[in-house]
C-alpha cells in the first residue's frame, strides 16, 4: 500500500533549477518515480542533460530555457507544460542563487541591485511559478507545490543576508498558499536543505573541504544531492495526502545540534 502511494505513475512535474545539483537530483528521482519532467533553468545545455537522462528512465521530457525572475517567461513556462502534456501536477521550485554577495560588506555597501536580484530569483520567481501554476491545478481539481528554501533562513547570515530573507518569505509564503489552495485539493510544502554537496568535488583539495565542513554538523558529514529526492518524491505523491503548509527541515540535524555560527572559526577542537 504505502510503495503504491509514492508512485507517481502519469503525473507531470515541473522542476525549476533542473540543469544541476538538487534540482537536476530531484527531477530524476521524479521520474524514477514514474513522472513526466518539464525541466526548467536558464541555461539550456544544462537542462537538455537532465532531460535526456530522464528520458534514459523511460519518462518524456521536455527543456524549457526559463528565467524565473521574468513572470511572462514563467507563464510561458507553465503553458509550454499544459500543451506538451495536458495538465500539470507538481510544481517544484527549486531556482535560486546563494553567491557570497553580502560577505565582507557593511550593510550600506550592498548595492539596490544585488538586494533586489537575490529578492528577485529566490522569493518572486518561487511566487510566480505557484501563482502560473495554480490556476491550472485548480481546474483539474488537483496538484501539489513544493517550494525549497534553506536552513539559512532560520538563522542570520551573513554572508548574504538577503538570500537568507528571501528564503524565509519562501516558507512564510508556503504557509500562506497552502491555507488559499486547500480548499482546491492543491498542497503547498517546503524542503528546506542544510549544506548539500551540489556535484562531486573536482580535486582532492575540494574533497578535504567538504569533509571538514561535514564535521560541523552532528552526522558528522554534508548531505549529498540525490538525498533530497525522496523527500521531493514523498511531498509530491499521494503518500503525504494529508500534510499541507509544512516545511521540511533535512539537515543531518545542523538546526537542531547547532551548526557553528556561520563566518566564525570554531576555538574548540572538533569531535572525531
Amino acid at each position: 500500500m504505502y510503495r503504491e502511494k509514492l508512485q507517481l505513475r502519469d503525473k507531470v512535474a515541473i522542476v525549476t533549477g533542473a540543469g544541476r545539483g538538487l534540482g537536476r537530483q530531484m527531477s530524476l528521482a521524479l521520474a524514477k518515480a514514474g513522472a513526466d519532467i518539464v525541466a526548467a533553468a536558464r541555461t539550456q545545455e544544462q537542462i537538455e542533460g537532465t532531460a535526456r537522462d530522464v528520458e534514459a528512465l523511460g519518462r518524456r521530457a521536455v527543456a524549457v530555457p526559463t528565467d524565473v525572475r521574468d513572470s511572462a517567461a514563467v507563464d510561458g513556462l507553465i503553458q509550454r507544460c499544459v500543451q506538451e502534456f495536458g495538465r500539470v501536477d507538481i510544481m517544484l521550485s527549486n531556482a535560486g542563487i546563494g553567491d557570497a554577495v553580502t560577505q565582507g560588506k557593511e550593510l550600506w555597501e550592498v548595492s539596490n541591485d544585488e538586494w533586489h536580484d537575490t529578492l528577485a530569483v529566490n522569493l518572486d520567481g518561487t511566487f510566480y511559478c505557484a501563482r502560473a501554476a495554480a490556476r491550472h491545478m485548480v481546474q483539474q481539481g488537483s496538484g501539489v507545490i513544493i517550494n525549497v528554501a534553506s536552513g539559512t533562513a532560520l538563522r542570520g547570515y551573513t554572508a548574504n543576508f538577503a538570500y537568507g530573507a528571501a528564503k524565509a518569505g519562501v516558507i512564510s509564503l508556503t504557509k500562506s498558499l497552502a491555507l488559499l489552495l486547500v480548499r482546491n485539493n492543491v498542497r503547498v510544502n517546503c524542503i528546506v536543505p542544510g549544506f548539500v554537496v551540489q556535484s562531486p568535488p573536482a580535486d582532492s583539495q575540494a574533497a578535504d573541504f567538504i569533509r571538514d565542513r561535514g564535521r560541523y554538523t552532528p552526522v558528522q558529514r554534508l548531505g549529498e544531492a540525490w538525498e533530497l529526492g525522496a523527500l521531493a518524491v514523498y511531498l509530491a505523491s499521494d503518500a503525504s495526502s494529508y500534510v499541507t503548509g509544512q516545511e521540511f527541515i533535512i539537515d543531518g540535524g545542523g538546526l537542531a545540534g547547532g551548526y557553528a555560527p556561520v563566518g566564525f572559526a570554531p576555538e574548540v577542537g572538533m569531535p572525531g
